[in-house]
């Protein structure tokens, strides 16, 4: 058991949410992230006991093409900016975890403008993956290089190379020292080596107690990537497509199965997966859903069904934003929180209540999953003594369940119901759901 079991997170993109130029002009910093301060407020008052924000560091453009692991981007401030940040969420009870992009860095990155100056007599070009001074990039440098996805913005370090990895391991000595981060989340684990992230495993199990380590991951078996050797949790995409098409396609099959296959590969019995429903890469869940009145089903299965739940900034307010094929702009959208609070008719309370709900109930942390009745637009589970109903149609569904003997109480609207042999009969409003919770649990 550990904090991040119990945690609901909070997602900031924090480049997007406080209007900084989308390129870095390398100047005086502008202290943005303060701007950031009353957000933690609210993060607190919604339910979220964890923030994951970044990235953070100086880069070029969109963050994730590093200039300096050590440095605030200066389009958000200085070092001292953050350390103030993160100390305000400590304070609120918030854990902090920060972005750790340690595939690639950007072209200003002070290994490869030493590369594009001395070329084949670089004591850096060992640090990047497949330099090759008989080719040339789109950049006209007149040499080639691997990296993310094949854009050259991005070149890919070698992390077989010692001297690479002892960088970034400094690096995340240097973050928790001077920041007292509780974690990172791995950006592009999926392209990480092994032995790297067993290093660095090793190396934050020793420097922080609790300190968690999440990755990046879309596609593939989580257990090669969460388990003990490695990191603790990876982000689960599978669930993520799950949660939106098995409302649109009116599907809960689909669901249920990827809930069934991760629990087969015995993974979320020992790992709890980081569960979202949008985040900076995918269209907004608002925008996503057909019928916008599922967003309460779909987010009851987000707080109640195995993993960590997490929200992205901004939705909880029914925000919206679309994929766009050249730029993830409107996925990161700077926002006052004062206008989204002023907002009529926002989903924020049901966030609010769900949040508390969470909180409330060991079983949504640690409680077994077991599935009680499965249709195409009814679908009911337990965690623990706890039962969770959801209703995708649009015309009330009625559920007969086995359950203990007792009194449930209806979490979300405080409806009562008295089991009879056994039973739990319950109906349930379309596109809604319920959380039932015995009247013998603890709260």
């Amino acid at each position: 058991m550990a904090w991040y079991d119990e945690a609901v997170f909070y997602h900031i993109y924090p480049l997007g949410l406080t209007g900084a130029p989308e390129q870095n002009a390398y100047e005086a910093p502008v202290h943005r992230l303060c701007t950031l301060f009353p957000w933690i407020t609210h993060i607190r008052e919604i339910g979220c006991t964890a923030l994951y924000i970044g990235p953070l560091f100086e880069s070029v453009g969109h963050g994730y093409e590093t200039t300096d692991y050590r440095r605030l981007d200066s389009r958000l401030g200085t070092n001292d900016d953050l350390k103030e940040f993160i100390s305000l969420c400590h304070d609120a009870g918030i854990r902090v975890i920060l972005d750790g992009v340690f595939n690639h860095t950007g072209r200003d990155f002070f290994a490869f403008l030493e590369v594009r100056e001395h070329r084949e007599n670089s004591r850096y070009q060992h640090w990047y993956c497949n330099v090759n001074f008989w080719n040339n990039n789109s950049y006209n440098d007149g040499f080639s290089y691997d990296s993310w996805h094949g854009y050259d913005l991005l070149p890919r370090l070698n992390l077989l190379n010692p001297e690479v990895r002892d960088y970034h391991l400094d690096t995340v000595r240097f973050w928790i020292r001077e920041f007292d981060i509780d974690g990172l989340r791995l950006d592009a684990a999926d392209q990480l080596d092994f032995d790297f992230m067993r290093s660095l495993r090793g190396l934050t199990d020793s420097l922080k107690s609790g300190f968690w380590l999440m990755g990046e991951v879309i596609h593939g078996d989580y257990a090669r990537w969460a388990n003990e050797q490695t990191l603790h949790s990876v982000t689960n995409y599978h669930l993520h497509k799950a949660l939106y098409s098995g409302h649109n396609d009116h599907n809960y099959f689909e669901i249920a199965h990827t809930v069934r296959r991760q629990i087969d590969m015995g993974i979320t019995r020992s790992i709890r997966l980081y569960s979202f429903v949008d985040n900076h890469d995918v269209e907004r869940i608002y925008t996503k859903l057909h019928n916008k009145a599922h967003f309460l089903p779909v987010h009851i299965l987000l707080y109640t069904l195995p993993g960590i739940p997490s929200v992205y900034y901004g939705s909880e307010f029914a925000v919206e934003g679309h994929k766009e094929r050249y730029s993830d702009t409107s996925l990161r959208p700077c926002l006052d929180l004062e206008e989204l609070k002023n907002r009529q008719g926002t989903p924020v309370e049901l966030i609010t209540k769900l949040g508390r709900i969470h909180a409330a109930l060991p079983d949504l942390w640690y409680g077994d999953y077991r599935e009680l009745s499965l249709t195409t637009t009814a679908y009911a589970f337990q965690r623990g003594s706890v039962i969770i109903t959801v209703n995708n149609a649009d015309q009330p569904a009625y559920f007969d369940l086995g359950a203990a003997d007792g009194l449930y109480t209806g979490m979300l609207n405080g409806h009562q119901v008295q089991t009879e042999y056994g039973r739990l009969r319950v109906t349930i409003d379309a596109n809604s759901g319920e959380i039932w919770v015995p009247s013998s649990a603890s709260l």
